[in-house]
């Protein structure tokens, strides 16, 4: 049986373009191996934002503040594997993210962090939030794919 895997990256300040593409990509790298899940489940009438802001989207009950809030957090617990790519992020810390990494912690979920070595997320409660941190995602995803079929 395939483990859960919740996939986190910074959303606020991007376009719908950048982020719909980006969990696509990583749900297809990813779910060979596990079953993904990702923030944008039920999002599709967000395609057209221009840039994403941190709240707002009352105009759909599964864009609301709660819906958000509530559907993100109940992914995460219920995966068995968080997987944060931070990388990249430069000019704003992506709250969002750091409330993903704070409930994996706490709920005692592995996680598997990406991040610049000069990142604006580098901070000891993001890195202690963190079983393993990678400079690249590339090794990242080796490891992810090594960590669902137990091979060295």
């Amino acid at each position: 049986m395939k483990k859960s895997i919740y996939c986190v990256h910074p959303i606020s300040g991007l376009s719908a373009d950048d982020v719909f593409t980006y969990y696509t990509d990583i749900k297809n790298r990813l779910s060979e191996n596990y079953n993904v899940m990702i923030p944008m489940t039920g999002k599709a009438s967000l395609r057209c934002e221009l840039e994403f802001r941190g709240e707002g989207y009352q105009d759909n009950p599964l864009t609301t503040n709660h819906a958000i809030f509530e559907r993100d957090r109940w992914m995460v617990t219920q995966s068995d594997v968080i997987y944060a790519n931070l990388k990249g992020a430069t000019d704003r810390v992506s709250i969002g993210s750091m409330f993903e990494l704070a409930w994996a912690s706490y709920l005692g979920k592995y996680v598997v962090l990406v991040m610049d070595k000069e990142s604006i997320h580098r901070h000891a409660f993001v890195m202690e939030a963190a079983d393993v941190i990678f400079e690249d995602e590339e090794t990242a995803e080796a490891y992810l794919e090594k960590l669902a079929d137990g091979t060295f």
